[in-house]
């Protein structure tokens, strides 16, 4: 059986991708432009792909093609409805990066809630040590336990991080984006309830018609001036102009995202004029790839072949 992996280096250079190469002939492409596709699929029973986008049009050029498999959960860049009417499965790996985010999550909401950047640099600059005390209290912090954290996506990714916040004593809520209020453990609120209710709003949705920019000025004059949000679901539910806008102006406390409606994000990105750097977390889409993450991810990917 002959496999092709069209963008493998997506999944890092240190991936062992010994799970899917028993399953057959394993070729590996570290990225394919698009005017290379049909030619390396050419011949290919089962394509793998992460980001890279195959079109009704790639599809039909491929004869040989059985299956599609994506390395993700999301398959947005694949014409399923194509792909169902000419009778190839597109199978995704869902759940293999629930831990991964979770911990990304929470690492970017201590940073920002511990005031961390700012306790780093006055050690490493010496104001630490030119005060001539045992502690320094100039970015003072307030505790997580006791305050209120509103998911927007009740997902398995959202009940994970609604469980650690639970331990650090938080309140939970949640906007089900869905419209359907499935998740019986936490209450669940509007949107606008959400956003007046939280201390912290954490997105862990899809993107979809109802998600899209689902936050934008308007929603985020609702929140708490206290307030931090974090975007770990997708760049387009957030509106990024009006993020920065709101971080400037002090509209809302801080914010940490790992996603970007323009991935990587250009050099002109309003994320990267923030006047206060300090108040917004940039990291670049990486929630999902712990190493166990993508250990697993392999083994899905195979099981699905």
């Amino acid at each position: 059986m002959k496999i092709v992996f069209l963008d493998a280096a997506t999944l890092g250079s240190d991936a062992d991708f010994t799970p899917i190469s028993s399953k057959g002939e394993l070729t590996l492409y570290d990225y394919t432009p698009s005017e290379l596709i049909k030619e390396r699929i050419s011949g290919a029973e089962i394509v793998i792909v992460n980001k890279t986008v195959i079109t009704a049009d790639i599809i039909d050029s491929s004869s040989n093609l059985k299956k599609i498999c994506v390395a993700a959960t999301g398959i947005n860049n694949i014409d399923t409805e194509h792909a169902r009417l000419k009778g190839i499965p597109v199978l995704n790996v869902a759940a293999y990066s629930t831990k991964s985010v979770t911990q990304i999550t929470f690492s970017a909401l201590l940073s920002l809630a511990c005031n961390m950047v700012q306790h780093d640099r006055a050690v490493k600059c010496g104001e630490y040590s030119g005060k001539g005390m045992f502690t320094w209290l100039n970015a003072p912090f307030h505790e997580l336990s006791g305050k209120n954290i509103g998911i927007i996506g009740m997902g398995t990714i959202g009940q994970e991080v609604a469980k650690v916040a639970t331990a650090f004593g938080m309140n939970v809520s949640y906007f089900s984006t869905s419209g359907t209020s499935h998740c019986a453990k936490y209450p669940s609120l509007s949107l606008e309830e959400l956003l007046k209710w939280s201390d912290v709003v954490s997105v862990h949705a899809p993107l979809n018609d109802k998600t899209n920019r689902l936050i934008g000025e308007k929603e985020l004059i609702m929140m708490k001036k206290s307030a931090f949000l974090l975007n770990m679901g997708r760049g387009g539910i957030v509106c990024e102009k009006a993020l920065a806008d709101a971080i400037d102006n002090e509209v809302i406390a801080g914010a940490a995202v790992d996603v970007y409606t323009v991935e990587p994000i250009p050099e002109d990105h309003p994320f990267l004029k923030v006047k206060r750097a300090d108040r917004l977390i940039l990291t670049p889409h990486i929630a999902w790839t712990s190493i166990e993450a993508r250990e697993a991810l392999i083994r899905g990917v195979a099981l699905n072949i």
